[in-house]
């Protein structure tokens, strides 16, 4: 299971942008109810799913996880969070 979670991730938290997008210009334009009762069950979907990968990805700190709890922007900024331990752990084994 090592590397599916992590590969997820990217397009499923791009998936929860995109939706909680279209929620929120629905709601300041139009106000379409169809385009809520479609959508919204689809975000709650991408939301709950990156939460769920963050928890997933082996060897990275608690704090990156608990990133995905955050709303709108917590899948942007667990992949964010993951690059920079990675990193971190890159620059670490290169200095051995």
């Amino acid at each position: 299971m090592g590397d599916l979670p992590r590969r997820l991730l990217g397009p499923i938290a791009a998936l929860e942008l995109a939706t909680v997008t279209v929620l929120l210009v629905n709601l300041v334009t139009v106000h379409v109810p169809a385009v809520a009762s479609a959508v919204g069950p689809v975000h709650g979907l991408m939301y709950v799913t990156v939460i769920v990968l963050a928890l997933l990805v082996p060897e990275q700190p608690a704090r990156s996880r608990w990133l995905a709890v955050l709303p709108v922007v917590g899948g942007v900024l667990v992949l964010r969070a993951f690059r920079t331990a990675d990193d971190g752990r890159a620059a670490v084994v290169a200095r051995r």
